[in-house]
């Protein structure tokens, strides 16, 4: 497999909308004596979680190992206790054992909680001893494969978006291309492309082809789409065989130029109309995007991979369900995901949302939210065949992972997802490197 994910997804994935909810912590220390689990000193008193499910994932009984190591010369006397906590922030289960760890030893404590609902659940465990205090954080799912949304698809979804791409048909696209030359880097050639979308909006990206002497040769398509607000440059890599687009929708890097919103202001811009809201149009930039691809001869147009993180992974899975034309589909940490569910869970986009809401006159919230239903990532799912790629955090604070399940659990194809136990709104390099073999191996890349 070539370099060429491990370079990309670092931009598309974890460039992301960087709001500060994203800042989560796994641990949360206050401590007596400053340490932690992730001391780099042997004589500091320390912490092992340990899950016993890989993944996070249990069927109705949770269950947990917690470790304390004392290597100080001092018996170390108190408590350690659990709570398992609803993503609403409702205590349900609590468990405190009184402990002793002598010195110079350590001692394990085993927890189990039994009986839990299908769901995903927070659960903190503390310790607090004579010379030592900590919290940690962790996350994990009872049963995900059963989720369901609460909130229906709109009935007249499908029809909203066939009138979308109506639209987008009659704007002609005046696909433009450039070469930099002087930009060639890894073997690959660079050219810069624009093009006209909905509204008459004019797009642009990047474009990077290998070198070839091969006058016939046709390349492969990996489609990057951005996180929010993300910029994203031309992409490179070592492969041969492989075309990589990176696309700035409307409002973002290169294409801002006739859409300028502050930073928390582009997630709601005419989010009161459902016709005018600004993703209807990002969505259509990217279906125009397959229209580019489909243009040059260059190109295999049957091995199209769409891939993106965050608002990217959302650009993707509704990219690839509206347009059959995408072959692949990778989603990694996708938000907007089952909007509804996600009041009273979510931070970001929630409080911008009700911020735009106070100050238009006559909106309210249930509207923003129904007309925010044309655009969820689980009602895109439903009409999503392609093989798709999921990749999750269960301690992700923008897109947590019921509202991921709720989305994954509508997709009717082929699908596979990958779960970070430990991690937040991201993926780890685990998921890129699955990543690129498994486009290789679909697209017969060898």
């Amino acid at each position: 497999m070539g370099r060429f994910l491990i370079v990309v997804f670092c931009m598309i994935s974890m460039a992301g909308y960087q709001h500060a909810a994203a800042g989560i912590l796994h641990k949360s220390l206050t401590h007596k004596h400053i340490n932690s689990s992730n001391s780099n000193s042997k004589d500091d008193i320390s912490t092992v979680l340990t899950a016993h499910s890989g993944d996070g994932i249990f069927n109705s009984t949770a269950s947990y190992t917690f470790e304390i190591k004392n290597p100080t010369d001092a018996d170390q006397t108190g408590k350690v206790s659990y709570q398992v906590i609803t993503p609403r922030g409702e205590k349900i289960k609590e468990e405190t054992v009184k402990v002793t760890i002598g010195k110079n030893s350590s001692e394990s404590y085993n927890f189990d909680i039994p009986s839990l609902k299908t769901g995903f659940y927070k659960i903190n465990f503390t310790v607090n001893v004579t010379d030592y205090d900590d919290t940690v954080r962790r996350a994990f799912g009872i049963r995900p494969d059963e989720i369901r949304s609460a909130y229906p698809k709109p009935a007249d979804f499908d029809q909203f978006w066939q009138n979308a791409k109506d639209e987008l048909a009659k704007v002609k696209p005046e696909f433009k291309i450039k070469e930099y030359s002087d930009s060639t880097k890894d073997n690959r050639r660079v050219f810069g492309f624009e093009m006209k979308s909905l509204d008459n909006l004019t797009i642009r990206g990047w474009l990077t082809i290998p070198k070839t002497t091969n006058k016939n040769k046709k390349f492969a398509v990996l489609l990057g789409l951005p996180g929010y607000q993300v910029g994203l440059p031309p992409m490179f890599g070592s492969d041969e065989d492989l075309a990589i687009i990176t696309l700035n929708v409307r409002g973002q890097g290169n294409s801002n130029d006739v859409i300028h919103r502050p930073r928390d202001e582009f997630i709601f811009y005419k989010l009161d109309d459902k016709n005018k809201y600004v993703m209807r149009g990002v969505i259509m930039d990217c279906v125009r995007a397959v229209d580019f691809i489909c243009s040059r001869p260059d190109l295999r147009h049957d091995n199209i991979e769409v891939s993106g993180g965050s608002m990217g992974g959302f650009l993707a899975i509704a990219t690839a369900s509206l347009d059959k034309r995408v072959a692949l589909c990778s989603a990694q940490n996708p938000i907007l995901t089952d909007i509804h569910s996600l009041v009273g869970v979510v931070d970001w986009p929630i409080i911008d949302i009700k911020k735009y809401v106070r100050s238009q006159p006559d909106l309210t919230l249930d509207k923003v939210l129904n007309n925010l239903e044309y655009f969820d990532t689980k009602n895109f799912a439903t009409n999503l065949t392609c093989p798709t790629l999921l990749g999750i955090g269960l301690l992700d604070p923008l897109a947590p992972p019921a509202a991921e399940y709720a989305a994954y659990n509508n997709i009717p194809g082929k699908k596979h997802i990958i779960i970070f136990r430990d991690l937040g709104h991201e993926v780890a390099p685990k998921y890129k490197v699955y990543e690129g073999r498994w486009m290789r191996d679909t697209f017969g890349l060898f």
